[in-house]
């Protein structure tokens, strides 16, 4: 998402059509976390070059990268949302849940672009972001996938069945709202390739 305050400039007038209009106005200051260190950071250029395809926008994500100097690139995302809150950053590119948990204002982007979908996985493949390697000139390519979260109790965890009484209610009705509730949504029902390798508690709420 696009988390922003009040206080960003145009806050009354951005939304899921426009925002990439917005953000690239005179004087609008938006950012993103650094792609070779954050996941977010990359997701983010991934949404641009997404954006540029489904809006049919040629050159939007260079015009997006170029109004995002290295100033307003942080470490972590979560670093970002102290600059929004003392009006010294319009705009953040944030994961909805971060938005959410902040109490921030945030726009959605559309299920084309914002790496949310299972259903939209092969329109995702098409964005491409190269990331610096663990070793002197190695380079990475990561490419556009679903963002999707998966539990698991360890098979050596020091309380197992604490751990299975924590999953199934993670899994439950009342875990899944919260984790709703808190900016992330949840997969409903959960889903797993190995079913029949669940503890039994646990077959019963979940899904292949």
């Amino acid at each position: 998402v696009i988390a922003y305050t009040d206080q960003s400039k145009y806050a009354g007038e951005i939304n899921s059509d426009n925002w990439y209009e917005v953000l690239t106005r005179g004087g609008v200051i938006y950012g993103h976390s650094e792609p070779d260190v954050d996941p977010c950071g990359y997701r983010t250029l991934m949404v641009w070059q997404l954006a540029e395809l489904y809006y049919e926008e040629p050159g939007l994500y260079g015009k997006l990268d170029e109004n995002c100097p290295e100033e307003n690139v942080r470490p972590k995302s979560v670093e970002l949302i102290a600059l929004l809150q003392s009006g010294d950053m319009d705009y953040a590119f944030e994961y909805r849940s971060v938005a959410v948990q902040h109490g921030l204002e945030f726009i959605e982007l559309p299920d084309e672009i914002n790496l949310s979908m299972v259903a939209n996985a092969d329109f995702y493949t098409q964005a491409e972001v190269e990331l610096s390697g663990s070793e002197p000139g190695e380079t990475i390519t990561q490419t556009g996938k679903p963002i999707v979260y998966g539990v698991t109790i360890p098979k050596d965890a020091p309380s197992p069945e604490l751990a299975l009484e924590f999953v199934k209610f993670l899994l439950g009705s009342e875990g899944q709202a919260i984790m709703e509730q808190q900016g992330q949504p949840p997969i409903v029902p959960p889903m797993t390739d190995y079913k029949a390798a669940l503890p039994e508690a646990l077959q019963a709420l979940v899904g292949e």
